[in-house]
């Protein structure tokens, strides 16, 4: 047992080694990135259209005059103490922008990972369970093309199915222009919110606005769990633990169940942490579809304008919540599975 949490713990201390090389990198990455980009910044995040006076004032109260050296290293230092400085274009904290756009992004991904898990692995028991038949293959088939499909092209199949044609569902935005203008943001993740004050009228056309795009974007990820579980299972099956269940005469649908499918269920929990950052990625292109306000939303609002402040602060975030995800997951792995430390 000692050998074991020592194990653990040198395995510990050698991912945080290599997690700081790899956040410094992402950093430098970021801030090179914007500078070499052509235009400048200032101007096109206040339309062009400023005396050139005010511009350099800006720039020197922003400190995008001094070296470049300075510039990094005072990017450097602020991240290190989360201060992201204020936007160009509409002068908000950028951490203000992470907090209420990124809880946004918190709801859509939420909802999106628990659609995903809960078809991917429904799809995929069902497929390992009928192996090479008409429910296997379809199960695969649905498989291998929603996860091939575009999230914003499915997200306008949707518009305009359910939206359009059908009119189920709101296509846009995250709740009704009356809704949003009585909700009282607590934690500006607008199901809590409301949930919080009991308003049930506003909690369900939140949850309208929301089914749409959850859906689109976990239904794209789900594609992935269905091939791994129905690969788990079909594996598992062949284990001498369930011949050995089968031969003590218990029932097939408790030894598919019960035995091979919590079994099964092991790598699904590694890939669900790691999916978190798809689903990020995948968020940017949903949020736009829908007009979501998250923060992949505003990311591509501050690309246009070439925001510095804004654009760096959002990545970081995105690039420290992959790396923190991705250090998480080897731990928890490394913990369940030994065999991973060494």
């Amino acid at each position: 047992m000692a050998s074991q949490g020592t194990s653990l713990k040198s395995y510990l201390l050698t991912r945080l080694a290599l997690v700081l090389p790899m956040v410094w990198i992402l950093l430098t990455m970021v801030f090179l990135l914007m500078r070499v980009a052509p235009g400048d910044p200032i101007s096109s995040s206040l339309g062009g259209h400023v005396p050139p006076a005010v511009v350099q004032e800006i720039k020197h109260r922003l400190g995008y005059d001094k070296p470049l050296l300075t510039q990094y290293a005072n990017y450097l230092w602020d991240t290190v103490h989360l201060d992201f400085g204020t936007t160009i274009t509409d002068r908000r904290p950028v951490t203000d922008v992470i907090k209420v756009n990124g809880a946004a992004t918190l709801e859509l991904t939420a909802a999106a990972m628990f659609i995903a898990v809960a078809v991917g692995i429904f799809l995929g028991l069902v497929a390992g369970r009928f192996r090479d038949t008409a429910i296997d293959m379809g199960a695969r088939f649905f498989g291998i093309v929603i996860y091939a499909m575009p999230v914003f092209f499915l997200g306008f199949l949707a518009q305009l199915l359910f939206g359009s044609i059908l009119g189920w569902l709101p296509t846009s935005d995250q709740a009704s222009p009356i809704t949003e203008a009585l909700i009282v943001p607590k934690t500006n993740i607008y199901l809590v919110d409301t949930a919080l004050v009991g308003d049930w009228a506003a909690f369900w056309d939140v949850f309208k606005h929301l089914i749409l795009p959850a859906t689109t974007l976990g239904l794209v990820i789900s594609g992935i769990f269905i091939r791994l579980v129905r690969v788990n299972v079909i594996r598992t099956m062949k284990d001498d633990y369930i011949e050995a269940a089968r031969a003590r005469g218990i029932a097939e649908r408790n030894v598919v169940y019960r035995h091979a499918f919590r079994n099964a269920l092991v790598p699904v929990v590694t890939v669900i942490g790691l999916q978190m950052a798809l689903l990020l990625s995948g968020a940017v292109l949903t949020e736009e579809t829908f007009n979501w306000p998250g923060i992949g939303h505003s990311l591509i609002f501050y690309l246009d304008n070439r925001d510095y402040a804004a654009v760096q602060g959002i990545i970081v975030v995105f690039a420290l919540i992959v790396v923190g995800m991705s250090l998480i997951i080897d731990l928890v792995s490394a913990a369940i599975d030994p065999r991973i430390r060494y």
